[in-house]
């Protein structure tokens, strides 16, 4: 049996990811900077009963490159889903990814697979241009390699907007298009990859539908029960210019099928907070 290293396995797509690639008939190897007792708790829909601890947990640091050399020892594949995006980037995404691929490359890892995000060329963001230096790595580097893109995760989303949330006004770029995906589907592609031959760059996985900030901000009130104000917040700058043109989307490849209502309807069924303020108009 082929044996599959997933760095980042304590995030939200690894959490996905572990139970499908044990599904189909991979031995996995589950990589985090702090493994695992009580540090990831997992449903029934995301880790049924039938393959729970079928994972092996090693410690992994790709910050300082703790376990690199006995996380990847004897792996044929690695997918790499662990990123940064509110650490330090360079350090985890450029660098970590670098010292990974270096010694993948020495152990004879037969693909790497790595997990990456629509508009990130398109896009000066900081964060958007490690991910892209690493991609860049992954291309240039002795490993065969399979590269997948996706669009925001329903659970980024539903992070960001779970913070404005507690405030008595959210402030919020309206105008902002972005094209929500349910993290499972890109698991679900990432499997694809995973279990077959290196494919270089392979075409991104976007959500249904691309929507602007302000009508996932509105769902989302109307899902948990609020009636605060949505008032619109004008950004400037090439990074906001680039998302209200939707660059961070990839409309041609609408291939998930989980739209932002379902997906709130199932997160939030049964747990809306009625508040006692008066209704706010739809954002402008």
């Amino acid at each position: 049996m082929s044996e599959t290293l997933v760095t980042g396995a304590s995030g939200t797509l690894g959490r996905a990811l572990l139970p499908r690639l044990v599904d189909a008939g991979v031995a996995v190897r589950a990589a985090s900077r702090s493994p695992p007792d009580e540090e990831v708790e997992v449903d029934a829909q995301e880790w049924p009963e039938s393959t729970e601890g079928s994972a092996e947990w090693v410690e992994l640091d790709l910050a300082d490159g703790t376990g690199i050399e006995s996380a990847v020892a004897d792996v044929d594949t690695v997918v790499h889903a662990a990123s940064a995006p509110t650490g330090d980037t360079e350090a985890v995404d450029v660098r970590g990814t670098e010292r990974l691929l270096d010694v993948a490359a020495s152990v004879g890892v037969e693909h790497v697979v790595y997990v990456s995000i629509v508009g990130i060329d398109e896009i000066p963001y900081a964060y958007y241009q490690h991910k892209l230096t690493a991609e860049r790595a992954v291309e240039s580097s002795d490993v065969p390699a399979t590269i997948l893109r996706a669009t925001q995760f329903h659970a980024f989303v539903d992070e960001i907007l779970g913070t404005v949330s507690r405030l008595p006004v959210w402030p919020l770029p309206t105008r902002f298009r972005v094209q929500p995906v349910d993290h499972r589907e890109v698991a679900d592609a990432l499997v694809d990859c995973a279990t077959g031959e290196p494919r270089g760059r392979v075409p991104p996985v976007g959500g249904p539908e691309v929507r602007t900030l302000g009508e996932l901000a509105t769902a989302y009130r109307e899902a948990r029960g609020l009636r605060r104000p949505i008032v619109r917040l004008p950004v400037p700058g090439s990074i906001a210019s680039a998302f209200r043109e939707g660059r961070a989307t990839c409309p041609d490849r609408a291939v998930g099928t989980t739209t932002w209502e379902e997906w709130l309807a199932s997160e939030y069924r049964d747990k809306s907070e009625p508040t006692a303020a008066p209704p706010a108009g739809a954002p402008s």
